[in-house]
């Protein structure tokens, strides 16, 4: 009998890990996905180019079906929308690791802003989790610098490290931001400005999103939790191992987790805790999985509401490009990868921008120079016709000899709606036999609205730059990853899955400590937030048990 068992490893799990297993625990890990190892991360642009395989499942193994407001008749598509990652890490072994602390305002939107769609208040303030943002930011390595950002909360203590190098563009970018009469402040990030536990700095390639960091400079779950959690010799992981079913005994108490090994052969583990941490879209499948008398309709579904309130991100972006022969006195051929400059002025719009006044972060990077990625940018670009040929080749030439390029992106709030929702597919199965995550997607006008407006804020400062050309890319588009929502937390049982400790209202030893747990998404990347939230949780169970639940 396990003291708990953890089925997912990423940032809502890998905390959770750490933090029971320190206090004494019996902890079991269930991964689906593999445990790979430093040096399985290479710098291979055609491996990493989809991540399908080696980060992210095969659509044709293991798929999502979506189905969108745009084709309502059209027959679900297979699709890996809602995949973060499928490994022992979860979406921190690939992640940017941009860190932003959520807005106080973002605990209280409905409060704050007034109905609007699903949105509604979290079931605690920013308060209550600053104490653990500040405990996030030291266990895993967050390089910033306190005080920088003006429309931060109040913070208990400064980040861990300093900044990570920036390109030597990025005072300039400043320059620009302080003429608009804007406030940029260094991008916190999960990587390394310096040794850190036990964990080198970073090297400074050019191949960080998207890849594996070989030097373990990032502090993925991986690298930063779940290492530590096994060397207290109180937890143990066990990857390529895929839970179908949570068992339910007769007082309606979890019991444990039946899986399928590595090998396919079915098992189960007995736990006095399951702590569900799959990622919002695959939580909510499994729980919905777990059908039994007593709960018919899923575990902890007797409201109907796991699988509502999905929601993902918007992001929009842009880029501008500045011409080498037009910018002698410009740092252009600096090969830098980091510009690391974000802007927090816009995360609420004026008036008559939208009937939701919600904005959000954005964020200045040096364009990507792996090759494979601009040549499938620039084949399409300027939204005319695919190119290639003698114009791509000259498209590439500009790209990297005649110039550089400086994009942003814009995290803005995903609008949870009664549109956009999961559930299981009634006909397709996964390799295992398992009905998959349908998930109907529903995106409202606001996140168009909202970004359009946020991009044309962040090509005044690409133009303040002196850019000699910008281009506009995604305007409100809804990220495949950065997953929130499918059983919401609240004070109220009619009308959320989770308590303000993400225990199960319906059954009392079972939490769900990943992104599914969030009202609303935030108008920024949402990671430390999740990573906050476990070990707020994890407390919270520690007292408990300390107090004799869960016996």
């Amino acid at each position: 009998m396990r003291d708990a068992v953890i089925v997912g490893s990423g940032a809502g799990g890998g905390a959770l890990a750490l933090a029971l297993s320190q206090a004494g625990w019996n902890v079991l890990v269930l991964e689906k996905g593999r445990h790979y190892e430093l040096t399985d991360f290479a710098h291979d642009e055609v491996l990493m180019a989809d991540r399908q395989g080696f980060f992210v499942p095969r659509v044709d193994e293991d798929p999502h079906m979506l189905v969108t407001s745009d084709e309502p008749e059209a027959k679900p598509r297979r699709s890996s929308v809602g995949w973060i990652a499928s490994c022992v890490g979860g979406g921190t072994a690939h992640m940017g690791g941009y860190l932003y602390r959520f807005h106080e305002d973002d605990f209280r939107l409905r409060s704050k802003l007034g109905n609007f769609e699903e949105c509604v208040d979290w079931p605690y303030p920013y308060q209550e989790l600053e104490p653990y943002y500040s405990r996030a930011e030291w266990e895993i390595g967050v390089s910033g610098r306190a005080g920088s950002n003006p429309f931060e909360g109040p913070r208990s203590r400064p980040y861990p490290m300093a900044p990570v190098d920036s390109h030597p563009l990025a005072p300039e970018l400043e320059r620009a931001c302080d003429h608009l009469g804007l406030n940029s402040f260094p991008t916190p990030r999960s990587v390394n400005s310096r040794p850190y536990q036990g964990r080198p700095a970073c090297s400074y390639c050019e191949s960080c999103a998207g890849y594996g960091c070989p030097t373990g400079a990032r502090g993925s779950s991986q690298a930063s939790l779940l290492s530590r959690a096994l060397a207290t010799g109180h937890c143990e992981i066990r990857s390529q191992t895929m839970v179908r079913k949570i068992r339910i005994d007769r007082h309606g108490k979890a019991s444990g987790c039946v899986y399928f090994d590595a090998k396919g052969a079915e098992r189960e583990v007995r736990a006095r805790i399951v702590c569900v941490c799959c990622s919002a879209v695959e939580s909510a499948r499994l729980l919905l999985m777990s059908q039994s008398s007593l709960f018919p309709d899923g575990l902890a579904n007797g409201n109907g509401l796991v699988g509502r309130h999905l929601q993902f991100h918007s992001i929009s972006s842009a880029r501008g490009r500045f011409r080498y022969d037009r910018h002698p006195d410009k740092p252009l051929h600096d090969d830098h990868p980091f510009l690391a400059r974000s802007v927090m002025d816009h995360y609420f719009l004026p008036t008559g921008i939208s009937d939701f006044p919600k904005g959000g972060v954005l964020r200045f990077g040096m364009s990507s120079r792996s090759p494979i990625g601009v040549a499938k940018e620039l084949a399409a670009s300027n939204g005319g016709p695919a190119i290639w040929g003698e114009r791509l080749k000259r498209r590439l030439r500009e790209h990297y000899r005649e110039s550089r390029e400086v994009y942003f992106e814009v995290f803005h709030d995903y609008v949870p709606n009664a549109g956009t929702y999961v559930r299981l597919d009634p006909e397709i199965e996964d390799k295992w036999g398992l009905p998959v995550a349908r998930i109907h997607l529903d995106p409202c006008e606001h996140h168009r609205l909202a970004g359009q407006w946020l991009v044309d804020r962040g090509l005044e400062v690409l133009d303040a730059m002196g850019a000699d050309e910008s281009t506009t890319g995604e305007v409100g588009y809804t990220t495949s990853s950065l997953v929130h929502g499918t059983c919401r937390a609240g004070h109220d049982p009619a009308d959320s899955v989770l308590d303000g400790f993400c225990q199960a209202h319906e059954v009392p030893n079972l939490f769900v400590v990943d992104g599914s747990f969030m009202p609303t998404s935030g108008g920024a990347a949402p990671t430390l937030t999740i990573l906050a939230n476990s070990f707020r949780t994890a407390d919270h169970m520690i007292e408990r048990a300390r107090a004799g639940d869960f016996v």
